[in-house]
């Protein structure tokens, strides 16, 4: 009995979710897999001799503190300019809603030479600083500015649906039980908030971890100093060591991972909460 041939026959949505994958796979798996890959090729010893090299190491260790300082401010700063832009009408409102997300379109070494113009040795401000013993520029709180300004905008845009769609009822009936504007705050809308305002914090702490521009422009490249981890990357590249710029891309990749993997997790845990 003859056999007839099968033919395998692909709808639409099969030729889509292959398009979608194979892109996702070739522009993200893909480079993920070679440089993990390539990072533990010389032995996980080799790979933790290049984590700790002292100048590797302090480059992580800048690069994560600037990064966690800038989001502690961010998670404030961001939650309060939601909050005035929902709640307050004021001329200008437009404007300014519209320069929350200049730092997305500026190229990154356009924010950091504003930043030297600002407070840079040779500006008045700057001066001021100077004479008072405060060093911005070529010093950590330069990079604090500088990943400040590129990732202000997540905490915002996070907060500012979260917070229109917030039903004012449960605040009037706060205020009804005679509680006061901050206890209302911090005991019935923060909690609504809070998921995401710990979204928009992830997402900027991620992008920070990756920020190189604006960092080197404001805070140079001086090792053991204001040498963060994107800008020794680069650096090992430049002085033919790419084990040494492999072993901290990594580092910064599995920190990215984990920050997704938690923005996940913050996710599904605002919508359980109904937010």
């Amino acid at each position: 009995m003859q056999r007839r041939p099968t033919h395998v026959i692909l709808t639409g949505d099969a030729v889509l979710k292959m398009t979608v994958f194979s892109y996702v796979g070739f522009l993200v798996i893909l480079p993920i897999l070679v440089i993990s890959f390539q990072a533990f090729g010389l032995g996980l010893g080799h790979l933790w001799t290049e984590i700790f090299e002292p100048q590797a190491f302090h480059a992580l260790r800048l690069t994560i503190t600037c990064a966690f300082a800038m989001a502690v401010i961010n998670a404030v700063t961001g939650t309060l300019m939601a909050w005035v832009l929902v709640r307050y009408s004021f001329p200008g409102k437009a404007v300014v809603n519209a320069l929350i997300d200049l730092p997305f379109a500026l190229p990154t070494n356009v924010t950091g030479l504003m930043l030297v113009v600002v407070y840079g040795p040779m500006s008045l401000l700057g001066k001021y600083l100077n004479t008072h013993g405060i060093e911005v520029i070529y010093a950590q709180p330069g990079i604090i500015l500088a990943l400040l300004f590129v990732t202000f905008p997540f905490v915002v845009r996070s907060v500012q649906p979260v917070l229109m769609g917030l039903d004012k009822d449960i605040e009037e009936a706060a205020a009804t039980l005679g509680a006061r504007k901050f206890l209302t705050f911090r005991k019935v809308i923060l909690p609504h908030l809070l998921p995401s305002i710990l979204t928009g914090v992830a997402l900027a702490f991620s992008r920070a971890l990756g920020e190189f521009g604006s960092v080197m422009v404001v805070a140079g490249n001086i090792p053991m100093k204001t040498q963060v981890a994107p800008v020794f990357i680069y650096g090992e590249i430049e002085s033919y060591n790419p084990h040494g710029a492999l072993a901290v891309s990594l580092v910064l990749l599995v920190c990215s991972l984990a920050i997704l993997m938690l923005l996940h997790r913050l996710q599904n845990w605002g919508r359980d909460r109904g937010t």
